[in-house]
This record gives C-alpha cells, structure tokens and sequence, in this order.
C-alpha cells in the first residue's frame, strides 16, 4: 500500500515572503488606507507570521518603504507604457496623464509614495538606497524615464536649445504632482473635465514660456489625449 505524502506546503525563500508582505500591504492600503497596515494584519494577509514582517523587512516603516519602492516601480512601468509617438510634447504628456491615472487607481499607495498619508507615523522613511539627493533607487528610475523625454525635447527644437533637461523634468513632474494632488483631494470638481480645462491648460503655458508655441503645444497636448484614452480603452 502507497505511503500518503505528509510533507507539508513548499518554504517560501526570503523573496517569496517579502514578495507576498508586499503584496498584501499594497492591497491593504488600497482597500482600508494606511491606519490598518499593522503587523497582525499584513501577515495575517500574506499568511505568514508576524515574526516575518521583523525578520525579513525590520519593521512597519521598513514594509511601508517597500510598499513604496514597489510603487514607484510599477510606476515607471506606467511611464514607459504610454503610446508610442515622434512627438516629445505627446509623449509627455501622455506620461503626465499615465501618472494621474496610476493615482486615480492607487491613491492611497500614490500618497504614501510622496509622503502625504494623513497619518504622521506612516510617512515613508528616507531609503538606505537613497543618494546624497534623498531620492531612492526606484525614484530615479521612474524619474530618469521623464527626463530622457525632456531630453528629446530640447533636442527636438520646440523649445529653447540651453534648457537644461532635468531641470525641465522636474519642473513637468511638479506640476503635473500638484494638480494630481489637488484632484485626489476633490479640489477640481467645479470642472466638467480637468484635464482639458486644467491640466492641459497649465501644461501648454509651461512649455510656452521654455519656447514651443501655444498652436504646436496644444496639438501635441490634445494627440496625447486621444492616445492615451484609446489605450485605456483597449486595456479595460
């Protein structure tokens, strides 16, 4: 008669677990907010022990960095998602649009990110990965995404020739952050369609003033936008 096997479900490797951590603050956070990513909770949800959240990862603050740096990652897949075009300013601003859509569909994770959770203990910890700029590893990452677009920009001739890129980058990804920021707050729900009536709006007299035309811009802005709901289209 066959022996019945007694051996019990497979180890999970230290990856696994962190993987599995992760996986389960991220949907934590996204469906009960910040105030429930707790050790018993998060561990009960990755169906491991508790003592797996301070073996592997330190701690909560060093979960919730993680749950960051996995943001911040899937982020940058975002960006390099967007539809493809010769354009730099549709490019762009397709990124800009990607980047409020990833907010939309994460908002609480998208606030831990940026250290904007309404509850003090949860603002993300500077990395160990981080640089003498404070930005870590993942930040980067998804931000080198945005100025290799800004470089093709200047070098496109739609705005002036000595911009300097990253500069450029950061000033885009600020604006774009402020106006994801204040439309997640419900700040913008006097307008119809913010996009059109604000962000587009606020985007074309940014690259005005750095050089390309208002005519130009809102083509490449108004390309972008259609792009941009066909792909969301086609992804649903």
């Amino acid at each position: 008669m066959p022996k019945t096997s007694t051996a019990g479900p497979a180890r999970l490797t230290p990856q696994q677990t962190v993987e599995r951590l992760v996986e389960a603050a991220t949907t934590l956070l996204a469906e009960k907010g910040p105030s429930e990513i707790k050790v018993r909770s998060v561990s009960e949800a990755a169906q491991v022990s508790t003592m797996a959240v301070y073996y592997h990862l330190g701690g909560v603050p060093e979960l919730l960095q993680a749950v960051v740096d996995k943001g911040f990652r899937d982020l940058g897949r975002a960006l390099l998602a967007v539809p493809a075009s010769d354009d730099p300013v549709t490019t762009l601003f397709a990124m800009a649009l990607a980047t409020r859509k990833f907010a939309q569909d994460n908002p609480h994770r998208y606030d831990l990110m940026f250290g904007l959770s309404k509850r003090g203990t949860y603002r993300p910890q500077k990395s160990s990965n981080s640089g003498v700029s404070g930005r870590s590893d993942e930040f980067q990452a998804a931000f080198a995404q945005l100025v290799l677009s800004c470089i093709r920009l200047v070098r496109s001739g739609r705005i002036r020739s000595g911009e300097d890129a990253e500069v450029v980058a950061t000033q885009l990804w600020s604006s774009v952050h402020g106006f994801v920021t204040l439309e997640l707050g419900d700040h913008f729900n006097q307008f119809s369609d913010p996009v059109r009536e604000v962000l587009q709006p606020m985007m074309v007299n940014l690259l005005v003033g750095l050089g390309d035309t208002a005519e130009l811009c809102n083509a490449s802005h108004t390309a972008a936008v259609v792009a941009s709901r066909q792909m969301n289209t086609n992804t649903a």
